[in-house]
C-alpha cells in the first residue's frame, strides 16, 4: 500500500478542527492497521452461509463464503465492519485474493459444494489475485465449474466493460457470476442483455417483513421477473422469517438466504 492510501500521522497528532472528521480518520487508520496485521499473521477465514431451493429449502444450492478477519485476541471482526475502508484500497485487493484462496481450499476439501464469494471488478486486473485465480482453475478437479463470483451493483457498472471482458474470458472455463444486491444500487436495466450473469441476488433491503409489505412485494416481484427474463435465476437475501420464506417462494422465487435459512458458520454444520 502507498502511503497515499494512509491518513497522514501528523494529522492525527494534531486534530483537526473538525472533531467529527479527527475521529473518523481516526478509526480508518486503525481499521487499516487491524486488517494488515490479521492478513499478516493469517488471520482470515470464511463463514459459510446457506442458499437453498425455495421450492425445497431442506436443499442446499450453494454457500456464500463471507471473509472474516480475527484480532488479537481471536475476536472476529466480520467484512461490514472494515470493508468500506479498505475496498478501494490495495488492502482491498488483497483481501480478495485471501478470500479467493480460502475458497478454493474449501472448494478442494468438499468436492460436492459450490461455493460463492464476493470480489470487486478493481481486482480482477489485480496481479496476485489473478495468480491465486490461474492456479486454483488449473487445479484437478475443475474447481472453477463449482465456484461464483459476486460482483455488486456499484463494481459491475463502474467498471461494466472491464466486468464483461472477464466474463466472457471465465464462463467458458465454468465460473459462474451473481449480480449482488440486485435492485438496491445503479444497475441499469438497458446493461443487463450485455452482461452474462448467471444469477441475481435481491437487495435484502426489500426483504424484511415483505410477507406484510404490499410495496415490497411489487418490487420484488418485479425484479424476479426481470431475471427470469434474461434468464438468470432469482436469489433472495435477507429472509428472516418463515411467513417471508412463503411468500417469496409464491411469487417465483429460485433460491432463498438469510437468518431464516441459516447464519454464517464457519464450519458446515455436519
Amino acid at each position: 500500500m502507498t502511503s497515499a492510501n494512509l491518513p497522514n500521522t501528523m494529522d492525527l497528532e494534531q486534530p483537526p478542527a473538525d472533531p467529527l472528521a479527527y475521529a473518523i480518520a481516526s478509526r480508518d487508520a486503525d481499521v487499516l492497521k487491524l486488517v494488515k496485521s490479521a492478513l499478516a499473521e493469517g488471520h482470515a477465514r470464511l463463514a459459510f452461509q446457506p442458499v437453498v431451493l425455495a421450492q425445497d429449502q431442506s436443499q442446499v444450492a450453494f454457500y456464500e463464503g463471507l471473509i472474516r478477519v480475527l484480532d488479537d485476541a481471536g475476536r472476529v471482526i466480520p467484512a461490514a465492519q472494515f470493508m468500506p475502508v479498505i475496498e478501494e484500497t490495495d488492502l482491498g485487493r488483497q483481501i480478495d485474493a485471501v478470500t479467493l484462496d480460502l475458497a478454493f481450499r474449501m472448494l478442494r476439501y468438499n468436492p460436492e459444494m459450490r461455493l460463492s464469494v464476493n470480489v470487486s471488478a478493481r481486482s480482477f486486473g489485480d496481479g496476485r489475485w489473478r495468480k491465486v485465480l490461474e492456479a486454483g482453475l488449473q487445479e484437478p478437479g475443475a474447481l472453477g465449474e463449482r465456484l461464483i463470483f459476486e460482483i455488486s451493483e456499484t463494481s459491475a457498472m463502474m467498471l461494466h466493460e472491464v466486468v464483461m471482458r472477464f466474463m466472457e474470458e471465465m464462463q467458458p472455463r465454468g465460473v459462474c457470476f451473481a449480480l449482488d444486491g440486485f435492485g438496491g444500487g445503479m444497475t441499469a436495466f438497458r446493461h443487463l442483455k450485455e452482461f452474462f450473469f448467471d444469477l441475481v441476488k435481491v437487495d435484502k433491503s426489500f426483504v424484511k417483513g415483505i410477507a406484510s409489505q404490499p410495496d415490497d412485494q411489487v418490487l420484488v416481484e418485479a425484479l424476479i421477473t426481470v431475471a427470469h427474463q434474461f434468464e438468470m435465476f432469482a436469489v433472495v437475501e435477507g429472509v428472516e422469517g418463515r411467513l417471508d420464506a412463503d411468500f417469496l417462494k409464491g411469487i417465483g422465487a429460485d433460491c432463498l438466504q438469510g437468518f431464516h435459512i441459516g447464519p454464517p458458520r464457519f464450519d458446515l454444520g455436519t
